[in-house]
């Protein structure tokens, strides 16, 4: 038990305060950040089609009609699924065909042996996961009455396993150097990564990683500082949509709690 006072006492006093303040916003704000990366790279395959078509094309061997194909279930998958998502409508479809997409997008860019963008994917995939178990809370209170059929399990192990892939992003950050000002940013960040991961002071523990992450992007990620004739600004734009993703995902766990399987919950039972 904190005791008044204390300064995480009054760290997650702030904490609770600033999520009651902005619990009226705070979701579809978190559902804006995660669908941004679906939305920026939709726009990129409209944009580039003739360019990534024979990109995959060249890449894979494979002629240009799969590749076109392929540019447009990324395309009308991602646009597709972020529309359904935001008017509230089959969410659990639409979040499906969107991780069909990073699956889809993780094989045919072969980023599936590149350990960094593998895990932002998963990461990726761990904030869906938090959009569907939002989704769930909303269907279970329009029935209100109705048996759930084990809906609370499958939701607690939905928002167990988005926090646990939401992590991903930033095992990514850590730095393998012996500089005391690095070692000490892996050590916090890594503690804020596991305290999420099994769901203790999560509220807390994920508003400080979303600032971290904002720090981050905003400053690293200025893929607008970049001319647009230079390839970098496409990799700068990529890593920061992927990045306010997880940010998105962050904030869902923030406006919906860690959910049954995380010591926060449990701990209201000791």
């Amino acid at each position: 038990m904190l005791k008044q006072g204390s300064v995480l006492y009054s760290a997650e006093v702030m904490a609770e305060r600033a999520v009651q303040a902005s619990k009226a916003v705070m979701p579809a704000v978190a559902r804006l950040c995660l669908l941004s990366a679906f939305l920026e790279d939709g726009w990129r395959m409209y944009d580039q089609w003739a360019d990534q078509r024979d990109y995959v094309a060249e890449a894979w061997g494979c002629g240009p009609l799969p590749a076109t194909l392929f540019v447009l279930f990324n395309l009308t998958g991602q646009v597709g699924g972020v529309a359904l998502v935001l008017a509230r409508r089959r969410v659990t479809l639409a979040c499906t065909l969107l991780a069909m997409v990073v699956v889809v997008q993780t094989v045919g860019y072969s980023i599936l042996y590149d350990a960094q963008f593998l895990l932002r994917n998963l990461a990726v995939v761990g904030g869906l996961m938090m959009l569907v178990a939002e989704a769930r809370v909303k269907d279970r209170s329009t029935f209100a009455g109705v048996p759930s059929l084990g809906g609370d399990r499958a939701k607690a192990s939905m928002q167990l396993a988005g926090r646990i892939l939401l992590v991903f992003m930033f095992v990514t950050l850590l730095r393998f150097q012996l500089a005391a000002t690095v070692v000490l940013q892996n050590l916090v960040g890594s503690l804020l990564i596991a305290l999420v991961a099994v769901g203790y002071k999560t509220k807390l523990c994920s508003l400080i990683l979303v600032t971290w992450l904002n720090v981050i992007n905003f400053f690293f990620n200025a893929w607008w500082t970049v001319p647009a004739h230079l390839p970098l600004r496409d990799f700068l734009k990529f890593d920061f949509f992927q990045t306010l993703s997880v940010i998105g995902g962050l904030l869902l766990v923030v406006a919906l709690g860690p959910g049954a399987a995380s010591i926060d919950e449990r701990k209201k039972n000791w």
